[in-house]
C-alpha cells in the first residue's frame, strides 16, 4: 500500500539561535516525539541533531525544512491539525515569515520508500509549477494513492 510523503519548508525570521526563537526550538523535541507517537506515523527526516532544523538545502540559510512519511492523507490531517502540533502551528507568526509562495507538499511513496529532502523539493517545484497534480497536492486538492 503506498505511503504519504510530505514536505513543508518555513524561512524562519531569526536565526535559530536567537532568543527570539527560543518559544519554537524549545517544543522542537516535544513536538517531533508527538508526531512519532502519532497514528499513521512512518518515518521523519532528522539530521545530526534529531531534528530537521540543522539541515538547510537552501542557499536561504534562514530556510528550514519538514520532511515525514504517514500512513495517509487523513492520519496526516489528525496530526496538523488536532493535536498539540496545532498550538505550535497557530503561533507559526512569531518564528516564521508568511510565505509567498507554496511551501507544502504531499505526494505518494511506496511502501518502505524513504524520500530525500532533494526529492522532496523536487516536488514542491513540481506544485509551484504545476498546481495540485497526482505527482504533487496539497490538503486543499488531494489525489488517491496510484493502485498498485
Amino acid at each position: 500500500m503506498p505511503q504519504l510523503a510530505q514536505l513543508n519548508i518555513a524561512r524562519m525570521l531569526y536565526p535559530s539561535e536567537d532568543e527570539r526563537m527560543a518559544g519554537f526550538m524549545n517544543q522542537l523535541d516535544e513536538i517531533n516525539a508527538l508526531a512519532e507517537a502519532a497514528p499513521g506515523f512512518v518515518w521523519r527526516f532528522v539530521s545530526s541533531d534529531n531534528s530537521a532544523v540543522s539541515e538547510r538545502p537552501f542557499e536561504d540559510d534562514m530556510m528550514i525544512v519538514n520532511l515525514s512519511v504517514w500512513e495517509d492523507v487523513d492520519v496526516l490531517h489528525a496530526y496538523t491539525y488536532r493535536s498539540d502540533h496545532a498550538r505550535v502551528f497557530k503561533d507559526r507568526k512569531l518564528w516564521f515569515e508568511f510565505p509567498s509562495e507554496a511551501h507544502f507538499v504531499m505526494w505518494w511513496v511506496p511502501d518502505g520508500h524513504i524520500p530525500t529532502v532533494a526529492e522532496a523539493i523536487t516536488r514542491l517545484h513540481h506544485f509551484r509549477e504545476h498546481g495540485a497534480t497526482a505527482h504533487a497536492f496539497t490538503f486543499k486538492q488531494r489525489f488517491e494513492p496510484p493502485q498498485s
